[in-house]
């Protein structure tokens, strides 16, 4: 009889590597890994057990096999225990670590490179003498206007939304004032490698949470 979660182990172990904090709780607490873990990556899950490929401290990497106990009957098992296991992981470690300071991503500057360059294609002056406007001036004489506009309107409304999520990730790894603003006000400008890097640096906080506790 087939196993009804390996069925669909390509898609959880997609959903899952959103996760690498947990993944590395799961292999210490429930795989019982005791060497310094920085990332973990699921390969395979069943009813049994969770497949995955632990990167260590040393850069050696090894699989580790996590017992789900009791079994799972079905795939509908699958988030509510992978839940329960992270619940209990959570009652014994910091699981909304604290961001102190801003760090600004170098994957942003390319993204800031375009979004300057849509900002400038948008509210430059039509037919502007300059020399620099020459290459909005001729794209304006195909296209128009209103792609730029589009583009323009577009990435602010991204923008925003993503800004606001950017303050639910401040609020809750209660970073101070002027480090909030900061973040908030980057992705307002740069958008997702601001809030992404942030989040990768909680999953860091998180792992080397889950690795000092005993």
């Amino acid at each position: 009889m087939a196993d009804p979660v390996a069925e669909k182990s390509a898609f959880l172990c997609m959903y899952m590597s959103n996760h690498p904090d947990t993944l590395v709780a799961y292999a210490k607490w429930f795989g019982e890994v005791k060497e310094p873990i920085t990332s973990a990556k699921m390969t395979g899950i069943t009813t049994k057990t969770i497949s995955l490929l632990c990167t260590f401290k040393d850069g050696s990497k090894r699989d580790v096999d996590v017992p789900i106990e009791p079994p799972l009957r079905d795939y509908d098992d699958v988030k509510p225990r992978l839940l329960e296991m992270k619940a209990r992981r959570s009652r014994r470690t910091r699981d909304a670590p604290r961001i102190d300071t801003f760090v600004f991503p170098t994957a942003a500057i390319r993204p800031g490179i375009l979004i300057t360059l849509c900002v400038i294609a948008h509210w430059a002056p039509e037919n502007s003498p300059s020399p620099f406007a020459i290459p909005i001036n001729f794209a304006r004489q195909y296209l128009g206007t209103k792609p730029f506009a589009f583009s323009f309107w577009f990435t602010v409304v991204v923008h925003v939304l993503e800004s606001l999520y950017t303050i639910s990730l401040c609020w809750r790894h209660s970073t101070p004032f002027f480090v909030g603003l900061q973040y908030v006000g980057a992705t307002l400008y740069f958008g997702f490698p601001i809030w992404n890097s942030m989040r990768k640096r909680v999953q860091g906080a998180r792992i080397n949470s889950v690795m000092t506790m005993q």
